[in-house]
């Protein structure tokens, strides 16, 4: 039957057994969005993003004959996302590009501020320094604060589905998560106090 209607599981089963290409493809363009969307939160371009998530693809083939199943197929695979992302933003050292959340702008998925600060738009942020601020606070958290407040910013995963993704506990997460929080909150309260 059509590859859409498959499970993560048989079309992994499909892809290891048969090296069925278009069960791969079908893997792809049900997942492409949420990895760029991962790489995003950690990379300064959206170019770089997708850069990344082709690497991404071609090590989950590449390891999808030793993929055990033992948790979830996008669970394994958004865990290869985070790691190639921060190995890829470790080597170029760019900026982290920072993607606005807000609530009157909740489905703007591909809202994010350009790398390049001049050209900000006065209705997305009012000045480049505050641009700035925050900008350097998320990139001043801790590696494993970031990585949680990316993924539930950015890829609005579960805190259960966090947890699976770094291997870690519910009450480790919403710890972490509540961390990045607070330390964003007082960076930028700092940033704000300076300017009054």
């Amino acid at each position: 039957y059509r590859l859409s209607i498959m499970s993560d599981k048989e079309l992994v089963e499909q892809i290891v057994n048969n090296n069925s290409q278009r069960a791969f493809e079908a893997l792809v363009n049900r997942y492409q969005q949420k990895v760029i969307n991962i790489c995003l939160g950690f990379t300064s371009s959206i170019d770089e993003a997708k850069d990344i998530s082709q690497e991404v693809f071609i090590e989950v083939y590449l390891s999808l004959p030793k993929f055990r199943q033992e948790s979830a197929f996008s669970t394994w695979l958004y865990r290869i996302a985070v790691n190639k992302s921060i190995n890829a933003t470790r080597q170029s050292k760019k900026n982290i590009l920072v993607r606005l959340f807000t609530k009157d702008n909740a489905n703007a998925n591909e809202l994010f501020i350009p790398a390049d600060e001049a050209s900000i738009p006065d209705t997305k942020l009012t000045k480049r320094e505050d641009y700035a601020a925050l900008k350097n606070a998320i990139k001043s958290l801790p590696k494993n604060q970031h990585v949680a407040f990316t993924l539930n910013k950015y890829q609005e995963l579960s805190y259960k589905e966090i947890a699976e993704v770094m291997e870690i506990s519910l009450s480790a997460v919403e710890s972490l998560i509540f961390r990045a929080k607070t330390n964003l909150q007082k960076k930028l309260a700092e940033h704000f106090n300076k300017k009054i």
